[in-house]
């Protein structure tokens, strides 16, 4: 029953991803991108978090951490860009 439900999570996973590499091709303003990217850095942790299920090590569990906090710091640093034009103040 696991592998049958990682299988599905798999699927869920790679359709998400391929509508929001759409969005992020065809979003009309540029807060739609940011938000694509923002979805894909999740998406893309899932997929890591999905693989290191399958495989069974804890290694893919620690990477995905770094992928969350680096993918969160930099949409916080792309939001205050859009927002302010400057990231540092």
């Amino acid at each position: 029953m696991i592998a049958w439900a990682l299988h599905f999570a798999f699927a869920c996973v790679g359709v998400a991803l391929l509508l929001v590499a759409w969005r992020l091709l065809r979003g009309p303003e540029l807060a739609d991108r940011v938000l694509a990217i923002d979805t894909l850095y999740v998406l893309v942790v899932a997929l890591v978090v999905l693989i290191g299920m399958v495989l069974g090590t804890a290694l893919f569990f620690e990477a995905a951490l770094l992928i969350a906090l680096l993918g969160f710091a930099s949409t916080v640093a792309l939001a205050r860009y859009l927002s302010r034009g400057d990231v540092m103040e």
